[in-house]
């Protein structure tokens, strides 16, 4: 990004949005950065001395979400882009439905983004070109098993933001939606499956920001692994059932993994 701007990036504190994180920051912007963990944030933001904003909260919880907005506002008076990345990520093991596990997953992912729009789009609006970043993932294109709680999550976001950039064109803030394959992040590090062409953060992060410097409506990477899961989801029901069926894991007569 050539023009310097005032940046919000959530989920600032591990994987692709650490290394967005710091490759903003040595392109010179002003960042606010934001996590529940402080740590890495204080770390970063002592290598480029008042340029980064550290502002933790949890952001299921819309007051401590607000007071970071309130904080932005007093130190900047305005955001120019805000990339809502933070996002959590459970699967479920059927034939056992897990509800709570459901309800944490749709409360970070959803609820939290949405706390941060609410948050956000006041400061967006005095912004010069503004742009409103949500990232959603790849899972969107095809039902996965285990998915359940994360697939549905982001299948929320995704319309969240297709929805946002119909009604915010005439507001003049551009929307953006990010959808990843996999990720080297300690979040997939737990992953117990194959996680095919798999990317690391800082190209993950590259990859974003260059897209959001280009305007594109959507930025969805690898393209290889991208092809393939539209592929699979365009095929008629039953075909596509047939295929994904293969990646389901075996149970006992129990029904325990």
């Amino acid at each position: 990004m050539n023009t310097k701007k005032r940046i919000w990036l959530t989920g600032a504190s591990s994987g692709m949005g650490l290394e967005m994180a710091r490759q903003l920051a040595a392109q010179g912007h002003k960042l606010a950065l934001t996590a529940r963990s402080e740590e890495p944030l204080q770390s970063l933001a002592s290598k480029y001395p008042g340029q980064i904003l550290v502002v933790t909260a949890d952001l299921t919880d819309v007051d401590a979400v607000k007071a970071v907005a309130e904080r932005i506002d007093q130190a900047w008076g305005a955001l120019d882009l805000a990339i809502l990345n933070a996002g959590t990520c459970e699967y479920m093991d059927l034939p056992n439905f897990d509800s709570a596990l459901f309800a944490r997953v749709m409360q970070v992912n959803v609820q939290g983004t949405a706390h941060c729009i609410e948050a956000v789009l006041p400061l967006l609006r005095k912004g010069e070109k503004p742009q409103l970043v949500g990232v959603g993932s790849s899972v969107t294109y095809v039902p996965l098993p285990r998915a359940e709680a994360y697939g549905a999550s982001k299948a929320a976001v995704r319309y969240l933001f297709q929805s946002l950039e119909l009604d915010l064109a005439q507001h003049g803030i551009k929307v953006s939606l990010v959808s990843p394959g996999f990720v080297e992040t300690p979040l997939t590090a737990g992953n117990d499956f194959p996680m095919p062409m798999q990317v690391s953060s800082e190209k993950a992060a590259n990859t974003i920001l260059q897209g959001i410097e280009d305007g594109k409506r959507e930025i969805s990477f690898p393209g290889a692994f991208i092809f393939v899961l539209r592929l699979i989801g365009s095929l008629p029901a039953a075909l596509r059932f047939m295929l994904t069926r293969r990646l389901v894991r075996p149970t006992n007569s129990e029904g325990s993994q």
